[in-house]
């Protein structure tokens, strides 16, 4: 610990007495320096121990010196050396008086003691903290380092909290919990994904301390979050919860331990890039019809995935405006699901796109339907049926085909199982399909505007009663006859044949989908 005013009076070469502020001997020195300036304050930082003759000092003045003592104390000054035999042969008791009021311990300094001695003591005290502080800082550094490379992440942390007497915890990339010790600190770090969120937005490294309340008993723990990762999006975060603000020993086991857990995570990231073009390759062999090739290719890494049903999704960036980063936030998301479900999952980023296998019903995919994963933000995701190795081309088709609907429909998410249960009609519901049906039919509705017959309605009832001419003559109220004259000049306006089955197909639909 660096020295403090009790450590200098019980330094036997330096015979200092105490006059005042005997109850605040514990305060910590920062420095000694020696001034005789009536208003030394401007050239204080707070924490010396001020060393004074009087020479410029009325010091038997009350008034004077209850001014000086107060000058010093907002100052922060840690405390007041007086020499004596100098220019006063004793304290003077207006100094006395005022140190006592305002609560500044004062030392009295014997002539046979120059302020240099005091000043080295102090030096060498502090040069002293400082070395043990080093020191216990390397010890710790090779006590993590040790935990680390030999039990992992959990053991670094349970060795920091030791040394730090209080709680660690680790967030992945997507800000959960992956790990924390006690284990009880666990609920704590939860209670502070929002700040690790905000945390994780800023470029790495980067630091806050926030002030966070304890369980059930009031008390609040400092709390020190510090970004893991060299990228532009933080891969995970280390909190550090304490009772009060970190020594240097205790800063230098938080830096070693934020290093060591950054190392793993730059190590993670590029043993995850590897796995994305390993992945990549996987997910090519299967998509060209070679499954028993991407097997082999796979191995043990994605091998029980293409053991199991799976569904493949297809992902893409909501609009040009979305964040960039948006995909790659889901695929931490996913693999953080998968992670924490024992679960292997394949996401390979294509293009501008994320192609991910996932096992069907596990964790993963339900992770898509939940309003509490944020990184689905920002994304729109089409989900093929659960599906095999000999099908996955099968299946890109049905994922790109939901994520077309998703699309048109404003959704963040659409499964094949929804399209193949619906109708067809809200699958053709774009522009283009609209615009063909009112180039189609305009001509028609041109002709009913001007008075002339209804030709659509006709139409509509015709098509619908499959040419049953007295059955759509009826629904409509008019005569067969009359009826197969409006479809004539169906015919001849449109320029098209009512007995061409596809004709009827095109113009049924666009009926449908017109809604005039």
């Amino acid at each position: 610990m660096p020295p403090t005013l009790a450590s200098l009076v019980q330094h036997s070469a330096l015979h200092l007495r105490v006059r005042a502020g005997e109850d605040r001997l514990r305060t910590p020195v920062r420095w000694a320096h020696a001034s005789e300036l009536a208003d030394p304050v401007p050239y204080m930082e707070g924490g010396e121990l001020l060393l004074v003759t009087a020479t410029t000092l009325d010091a038997e003045d009350p008034e004077a010196m209850t001014a000086y003592v107060r000058r010093l104390v907002g100052a922060g000054v840690a405390g007041l050396g007086f020499a004596v035999g100098v220019n006063y042969d004793s304290v003077p008791e207006a100094l006395v008086a005022a140190a006592r009021a305002e609560g500044l311990p004062l030392l009295e300094v014997p002539r046979r003691t120059p302020f240099l001695a005091i000043s080295k003591a102090v030096s060498a005290a502090i040069a002293a903290d400082q070395y043990r502080a080093v020191t216990a800082g390397f010890e710790a550094q090779r006590e993590l380092t040790r935990a680390a490379l030999a039990d992992g992440p959990a053991a670094l942390l349970a060795r920091l909290a030791a040394h730090v007497d209080g709680w660690a915890a680790l967030y992945d990339a997507t800000g959960a919990v992956v790990a924390a010790a006690p284990e009880w600190a666990a609920r704590r770090a939860a209670r502070l994904t929002a700040d690790v969120e905000r945390l994780r937005e800023r470029p790495a490294p980067a630091s806050v301390v926030v002030g966070h309340t304890g369980h059930g008993d009031g008390a609040e723990d400092r709390v020190e979050l510090q970004s893991l990762g060299t990228g532009r999006r933080a891969g995970g975060a280390l909190a550090v919860g304490t009772g009060a603000a970190l020594g240097t020993a205790e800063r230098y086991a938080v830096h070693s331990a934020v290093a060591l857990l950054t190392l793993t995570t730059e190590r993670s990231r590029a043993l995850q890039e590897a796995e994305q073009r390993l992945g990549a390759a996987v997910l090519r062999m299967l998509l060209s019809g070679q499954p028993d090739h991407a097997r082999s290719v796979a191995g043990e890494l994605y091998g029980g995935l293409l053991d199991a049903p799976f569904r493949l999704l297809i992902a893409e960036p909501e609009s040009d405006t979305t964040e960039p980063g948006a995909l790659e936030a889901l695929s931490d998301a996913l693999e953080a699901a998968g992670a924490r479900a024992g679960e292997a999952v394949l996401a390979v980023p294509d293009g501008e796109r994320l192609a991910v296998l996932a096992v069907d019903g596990g964790a993963v995919v339900a992770s898509l339907g939940d309003p509490a994963t944020p990184a689905v933000g920002g994304v729109v995701i089409g989900l093929s049926a659960p599906t095999g190795p000999i099908a996955v081309g099968g299946a890109y088709k049905q994922a790109e085909a939901a994520l077309t609907v998703a699309r048109r429909r404003g959704r963040v998410l659409v499964e094949h199982e929804e399209l193949a249960a619906g109708s067809i009609l809200p699958l053709l519901a774009d522009d283009a399909v609209r615009a063909f049906a009112d180039g189609l039919l305009r001509a028609l509705y041109e002709h009913d505007a001007k008075g002339r017959g209804d030709l659509v309605a006709s139409l509509r009832a015709w098509l619908s009663r499959h040419g049953q001419w007295d059955a759509a003559a009826a629904d409509l109220g008019v005569h067969r006859h009359t009826l197969r004259y409006r479809m004539r000049r169906v015919e001849e306006i449109l320029g098209r044949s009512l007995d061409d089955p596809d004709v009827r197909m095109e113009l049924w639909l666009s009926l449908k989908t017109s809604e005039r």
